[in-house]
């Protein structure tokens, strides 16, 4: 038998084991979904527009589905659905890895199963309302149209990922079902909406890191520089110092502060996770309760309008647990935590995580000294504004 057919004779394989598994979303089949438990059905957010919408299953009967709970920020929702006669989907025991061989199946407009590689892991993606979803799979199984909440599986039909965006015809990316994800969609089957956590910690920007993850006797990419601990956090609490440096959380690395976010939004407020950390070059283990994090007060988020660059921008001041939410390795400025369509700010490319740390020659280090500096009318706006690693200077017509 040739490679070919061997891969052939195990999409048929994926196709008899999530054949009933598999589901259709909506009257126009825009989306697919996998059964994960008795009367509860998984698909991606903005695969819905209500809460309820039509479920189709392999055998041609169609029911009622209604939105359980709903994550948007990840793309995830669970549907309460009378899945009789549907066979739950397993759980593969290990997420994909790069080079793995996979398989993408989707009801949409009738099952369909492809087959590809994993180009790569740990992969970035935004979401429905922009926001960013780290720790995704990049894979080349062709996705078409009402593909996405279909599975992506093993050689024997188990889940490995959710698929969850199409780059063109050749990428996807796919949430991994690991342990942590399938926590999370067990929260979410049970009615609680996500929240927003808190460790505590503010993190070194990513040039200072590098120099000093080599004092410590670490490789250039492994881990996160600590560079200050909020008092009264898990954080402190559990006894991370500056100085620092998480190279795991609850086992998977993390290289970049998504990473460590995404690890962190999967496992949850309420639970503990565990933080592998390396101090003075010694190798030690923390324990850490995940708390909510604090609530923004009145004066700490605005809606600008006006006659400026960040009209129809909502912005924040840096708190704790916006650096963590927001995967922000910096604590001075304000960030921008949303942008709406066809404002200023949306036609000029701002998006949600700039930081704003300087308008005109006023540096900015609260949403208050943000709004008095956008009360001048200069000719030309200069604005300088940090997104990730770079540095953006920008000059914008008054």
């Amino acid at each position: 038998m040739s490679a070919l057919e061997e891969l052939q004779d195990a999409a048929r394989t994926v196709a008899v084991q999530l054949g009933s598994a598999i589901v259709s979303i909506g009257r126009d089949g825009r989306g697919s979904g996998v059964v994960v438990a008795d009367g509860q059905v998984l698909t991606c957010a903005h695969n819905l527009r209500d809460r309820t919408t039509q479920v189709t299953f392999a055998d041609g009967r169609t029911a009622q589905g209604e939105v359980l709970a709903a994550d948007t920020d990840g793309d995830l929702a669970v549907l309460g659905v009378d899945t009789a006669g549907a066979t739950p989907a397993q759980w593969a025991p290990e997420p994909p890895g790069d080079g793995q061989v996979v398989f993408g199946a989707a009801r949409g407009q009738g099952l369909r199963v492809t087959f590809g590689l994993v180009s790569g892991t740990d992969r970035t993606f935004r979401g429905p309302r922009g926001r960013r979803v780290a720790g995704s799979v990049e894979h080349t199984a062709p996705l078409a149209r009402g593909s996405t909440g279909g599975a992506l599986a093993d050689a024997q039909g188990r889940v490995l990922a959710i698929n969850t965006l199409r780059l063109g015809d050749r990428f996807a990316l796919a949430q991994p079902a690991d342990q942590a994800f399938q926590d999370r969609v067990a929260r979410l089957a049970a009615g609680e909406a996500p929240s927003r956590r808190r460790l505590g910690v503010a993190l070194a920007p990513s040039h200072v890191a590098r120099r000093l993850r080599a004092s410590v006797g670490l490789p250039e990419r492994a881990g996160l520089l600590v560079r200050g601990v909020e008092d009264g956090s898990p954080a402190a609490e559990a006894g991370i110092e500056a100085g620092d440096v998480i190279v795991a959380i609850d086992g998977y690395e993390v290289t970049d502060a998504r990473t460590a976010q995404y690890r962190l939004t999967t496992r949850g407020v309420g639970n503990r996770t565990r933080l592998d950390v390396v101090r003075k070059g010694k190798h030690s283990t923390v324990d850490i309760a995940l708390r909510p994090a604090p609530a923004p007060g009145r004066d700490d988020v605005r809606n600008l309008a006006g006659q400026h660059p960040f009209d129809g921008a909502r912005v924040g001041n840096i708190l704790p647990g916006v650096t963590d939410e927001l995967g922000l390795e910096d604590e001075d400025g304000v960030v921008v935590l949303s942008v709406r369509a066809g404002s200023t700010a949306g036609r000029l490319g701002f998006k949600q995580g700039d930081v704003i740390v300087q308008v005109g020659r006023q540096k900015i280090a609260t949403v208050t000294e943000l709004e008095t500096a956008l009360k001048d009318k200069p000719q030309l706006w200069q604005v300088v504004v940090k997104r990730g690693t770079q540095s953006l200077q920008l000059q914008i017509p008054g």
